[in-house]
């Protein structure tokens, strides 16, 4: 998800997209571990992707 998409949306929504986002990063994790999954590099997009809504989610709250 990208910076600019992610300015675009409510409180509420970055909320619900990041408890969205962490279980799915959470589910891509326990799959890898099991058996290497086909892109492992949707573990780091995943979890990038995680630190910029938080990131975002942090920054708001301060404002």
């Amino acid at each position: 998800m990208k910076q600019s998409e992610i300015k675009d949306l409510s409180v509420a929504e970055l909320q619900d997209k990041l408890t969205q986002l962490r279980k799915t990063h959470a589910d891509l994790k326990n799959a890898h571990a099991i058996s290497p999954i086909e892109n492992p590099l949707q573990i780091r997009s995943l979890r990038r992707s995680v630190a910029r809504i938080a990131t975002e989610l942090s920054k708001r709250e301060q404002q």
